[in-house]
């Protein structure tokens, strides 16, 4: 499976057991690996929805945009196109609990609510976020600060994998994000618990040489082989048969390496039937 895969798009309309897609979509090394060459930037999120029914929308980590630049967003999308937003980095990486900021962030997200294009937030925390009495804490507040909202929780220490953290996230309605990531001392393991209706899955690569590199782009510069995709099969099919919906994200997103995994991935589950 090659560069083929891209000329036939997938259907965003299609089953919606599993919702696949990848970390972002605005990159310009996809030029040419997966966006056609010539595309501009203001014509990917058109050409990424003719492919894939979902994307994670990743820039609002950085910063909190207006409301207008998330409509325009949207309206490049197709009816029953699915959103996911990570979170921004204050709430997740400085604890802050600064009202202004949650409710710029709501307000930022609102047009996707309105278009019925909106499905949750992602909040990915730091390594450095391990488990202890305040950090469990945290995760309430974090909960209190965007009550109603369909929340993810990303973890990125295993200290977080007692035999407490399942139903704990299910206190606060609280999914987990399964992982896929190096096989690292400290890392999380690549295993899978759904806490709410839906579940989460995000693969970042398995970059073991680069993975704490000071180059943090380096650290998702990995290419998946169709073997590595299809040790997930079984657990994405477990996940379907337990959630609503499963969301998949490739995360590997350096010069194309996510979109071309998933579409290989895509392929794979359609053989399975599970997209």
């Amino acid at each position: 499976m090659g560069n083929d895969l891209f000329e036939t798009p997938g259907a965003p309309a299609g089953s919606e057991r599993v919702l696949l897609g990848t970390s972002g979509y605005s990159f310009p090394d996809w030029v040419g690996t997966f966006y056609p060459p010539g595309t501009k930037p203001g014509d990917f999120l058109r050409y990424y929805a003719e492919h894939f029914n979902t994307v994670e929308v990743n820039s609002t980590y950085y910063g909190i945009p207006h409301p207008r630049v998330i409509d325009q967003m949207e309206k490049k999308t197709p009816a029953g196109f699915h959103f996911m937003v990570k979170v921004n980095k204050a709430m997740t990486h400085e604890d802050s609990n600064d009202p202004e900021l949650f409710a710029d962030f709501l307000a930022a997200i609102e047009p996707l609510k309105a278009a019925g294009k909106y499905d949750g937030l992602l909040a990915q925390f730091p390594s450095s976020f391990r488990r202890t009495p305040e950090h469990v804490d945290r995760l309430r507040e974090l909960r209190e600060r965007l009550p109603g909202e369909p929340l993810f929780i990303e973890f990125r220490h295993r200290s977080w994998l007692t035999p407490e953290l399942k139903e704990e996230l299910r206190a606060i309605d609280a999914g987990y994000t399964s992982v896929d990531e190096p096989r690292l001392p400290g890392l999380m393991p690549p295993d899978t618990l759904v806490t709410t209706r839906d579940a989460y899955v995000r693969l970042h690569g398995r970059n073991e040489r680069t993975w704490w590199a000071g180059d943090r782009s380096s650290r998702y510069d990995y290419s998946y082989s169709e073997d590595e995709l299809r040790e997930w099969l079984k657990k994405i099919a477990s996940l379907a048969d337990q959630a609503r919906r499963t969301y998949l994200f490739f995360n590997n997103c350096h010069a194309g390496q996510a979109a071309r995994n998933a579409k290989l991935m895509q392929e794979l589950l359609r053989q399975q039937k599970l997209a």
